[in-house]
């Protein structure tokens, strides 16, 4: 999905047309996959290494990307003639139904305006609200309750929901029932890839300290962004339990940079370096900066060593947040309801319902 996304705030960010396409009776030709590759490759598409469902083909300054999932194809570039092209190499292969302008993709809404093009999974999330049989329920302002004073039992139960698929107990359904019912305020809210600013990459850490009760392990929070659209992220248990909240913080820097380094293959287009890499830890910065060995980090030399090196390669740029103003921090814990909705719009999110994009969905 982050290939996906990438995608599409590229496309934003360049004012591309994005289409798609879809493959007639795709069960009745046999390895789909393979024939699409054979077909993109022999008429001079080159397929990424990191991604396999990704396709390009670049011809006097003319560029264009496909990407394959299964029977469903997604094609964008710089010039709607090239994007013709590419979709009659297909067609003489396959017989493929030509829907034009994004609008629905692997479960997910497409809205394009001047803002940018807004992914949501609106008619998903109404859909679920209704066989949940919460229709009639009063939403809920956050999808856990802040402060909640959690036995270990309970919170193993809210932190990891998503491996109680088998033979689940009451409260896990109760949980559960809670996250619907945050849905359901806003069922319209997804990701907006804009259309404005600058085309960089940059990313925000954060991390909870020991907030695992049963284990005393600290929470990773990463956010990766192309100029200010969202395109990853990821909320993880550090392997190993940190001594102070500096180290923890170090080490989800360390995260982030590996995620970032990662994402530069994952991407296959230029970027400006350095990229940006938002802290609101000082001590963990001052660490990052300080290139003099000290005894009591020796216990995380290696990350030491691999965050001043992206540093010195500049690969990387390290820089101060306020912890308010830290999009990251929503996750790694449960917040009020107004700091949470504060993050939720600095992460790039809009509702449907409330944006010039509402009248473009509405045109479907």
């Amino acid at each position: 999905m982050t290939t996906i996304r990438t995608v599409i705030a590229i496309a934003a960010l360049r004012h591309w047309p994005v289409h798609q396409m879809d493959v007639h009776n795709a069960f009745l030709n046999g390895d789909l996959a393979e024939e699409l590759t054979h077909a993109l490759l022999s008429s001079g598409f080159q397929q990424s290494k990191h991604d396999y469902s990704l396709f390009s083909k670049t011809t006097n300054n003319k560029f264009v990307l496909v990407l394959v999932y299964v029977d469903d194809l997604l094609v964008t570039g710089n010039d709607l003639k090239v994007l013709h092209q590419a979709k009659s190499v297909l067609h003489k292969s396959f017989k493929l139904k030509d829907i034009g302008k994004l609008r629905y993709f692997l479960g997910m809404e497409f809205a394009r305006s001047e803002e940018g093009i807004l992914m949501s999974q609106r008619k998903y999330s109404l859909e679920m609200i209704s066989e949940a049989g919460l229709s009639g329920s009063k939403p809920k302002d956050t999808p856990m309750e802040q402060n909640l004073k959690l036995t270990s039992t309970e919170y193993d139960e809210l932190q990891c929901l998503s491996q109680f698929m088998h033979a689940p107990k009451t409260s896990h359904y109760e949980d559960t029932l809670h996250i619907v019912k945050y849905i359901k305020k806003q069922p319209g809210l997804g990701l907006l890839m804009s259309s404005r600013g600058e085309e960089k990459v940059e990313a925000l850490c954060d991390s909870d300290w020991a907030s695992c009760p049963m284990s005393e392990k600290s929470i990773t929070g990463v956010c990766v962004k192309l100029g200010t659209s969202l395109i990853s992220w990821k909320a993880k248990k550090q392997s190993t339990i940190s001594r102070s909240s500096a180290e923890a913080e170090y080490r989800s820097m360390a995260h982030t940079i590996a995620e970032l380094t990662w994402l530069m293959k994952e991407l296959g287009v230029s970027v400006k370096l350095p990229m940006d890499l938002y802290c609101d830890n000082k001590a963990s910065l001052q660490i990052a900066a300080n290139p003099i060995y000290h005894e009591r980090i020796k216990h995380i030399d290696i990350d030491c060593h691999f965050i001043r090196e992206k540093i010195q390669e500049r690969l990387i740029r390290t820089a101060h947040i306020a912890t308010q103003e830290q999009p990251a921090d929503i996750l790694t814990k449960a917040l009020g309801h107004r700091q949470h909705a504060v993050l939720v719009s600095k992460l790039g999110m809009k509702n449907i319902f409330h944006s010039q994009l509402e009248g473009e969905c509405r045109d479907k």
